[in-house]
């Protein structure tokens, strides 16, 4: 793999991607989130770990808030270290680096997830993931030990035709775009 593909395409997917957020994320998002509960359904999926939306991603704040009231067990990451843990969703949410929000820390250790919905800022050619080049997601499912039912989604598909990941990149087992 070539960084330096793997790093240009992460710039171009970027910029795509602030063009779209700009335009159409309301729509976009709204069918997205529709395409995730069925996925959640179809898997019979009780313990989910989201994410926070940046701009920039898929706004999937009206999934947490009927996920929580359907009583399922809703995480997020809480970034740590050179990776980040699974806490509850759980207001207020605080800025942290990256700009990204999330909830307090917690000690309350979590159930086994069954399902990850995963941002992304790109696919290559094998579906694994290209982000915002920390690693973190990688890492925290390498440590996690098993595998939960991993799906991608983005505002719009941005797929490069070769190959730009590493054996330790995560792979979706679906990839939802709007």
């Amino acid at each position: 793999m070539n960084t330096n593909h793997k790093s240009d395409f992460r710039i171009s997917s970027l910029k795509r991607l602030k063009f779209y957020s700009s335009f159409k994320k309301y729509s976009k998002s709204k069918k997205i989130v529709e395409k995730l509960k069925y996925i959640i359904k179809k898997e019979g999926a009780k313990n989910i770990l989201l994410f926070v939306p940046l701009d920039l991603e898929v706004n999937i704040k009206p999934l947490i808030l009927e996920l929580r009231r359907a009583k399922k067990g809703v995480f997020v990451p809480f970034m740590q270290d050179d990776s980040f843990k699974m806490v509850r969703y759980r207001l207020p949410l605080n800025k942290k680096r990256f700009g990204i929000y999330e909830p307090q820390n917690s000690f309350f250790k979590p159930k086994k997830i069954d399902l990850a919905i995963v941002p992304i800022v790109g696919v290559d050619s094998l579906n694994k993931r290209i982000g915002f080049g920390k690693g973190m997601y990688d890492r925290f499912f390498y440590r996690l030990g098993y595998k939960p039912t991993i799906v991608f989604t983005q505002l719009v598909l941005c797929k490069s035709k070769e190959i730009l990941s590493d054996n330790y990149d995560i792979k979706a087992d679906y990839i939802i775009t709007g």
